[in-house]
């Protein structure tokens, strides 16, 4: 049973990395990742929320990495929001977990008046972000330079 939401700090930053690369192949990536949360969680700019098992043990984490982008043409917030790390043990799984941590990360862009939220998702997770209001946009593009 899950016994609290709590919000991440600094110290979590390990397990935030797993989350972020729970592949036992992408293990090289999570002292870097992690450093990079230690540090945007003392600045601000990462939030994230943990909730806690009766044992002690993390069993499920989002986050919100907040993006300072600007003023635009009828939004004058500068910052905006990325739903980032949204995971959750297999154990807790189907229980509302993630949608509360999710939730809970809307909650807090809201708090800071902003306005604009995206994610990334998998098909697994797609159902959840739509019931909470996501809707799926064709007009992205990248380029790695």
């Amino acid at each position: 049973m899950c016994r609290v939401i709590r919000p991440a700090c600094p110290a979590d930053a390990p397990i935030i990395a797993c989350h972020r690369y729970p592949a036992g192949a992408d293990a090289a990536e999570r002292p870097v990742y992690a450093a990079w949360v230690t540090e945007a969680l003392e600045r601000g700019v990462y939030l994230g929320f943990l909730a806690v098992a009766d044992g002690g043990g993390v069993v499920a984490g989002a986050g919100l990495t907040l993006l300072e982008w600007g003023p635009t043409r009828g939004d004058p917030q500068p910052y905006r929001a990325r739903v980032v790390n949204v995971w959750t043990h297999p154990d807790y799984r189907r229980r509302g977990l993630a949608r509360e941590l999710v939730t809970r990360c809307l909650q807090t862009a809201q708090e800071r008046s902003i306005t604009r939220v995206s994610l990334g998702t998998s098909e697994m997770g797609r159902a959840l972000y739509k019931g909470l209001g996501f809707q799926a946009s064709g007009t992205e593009m990248a380029l790695r330079l």
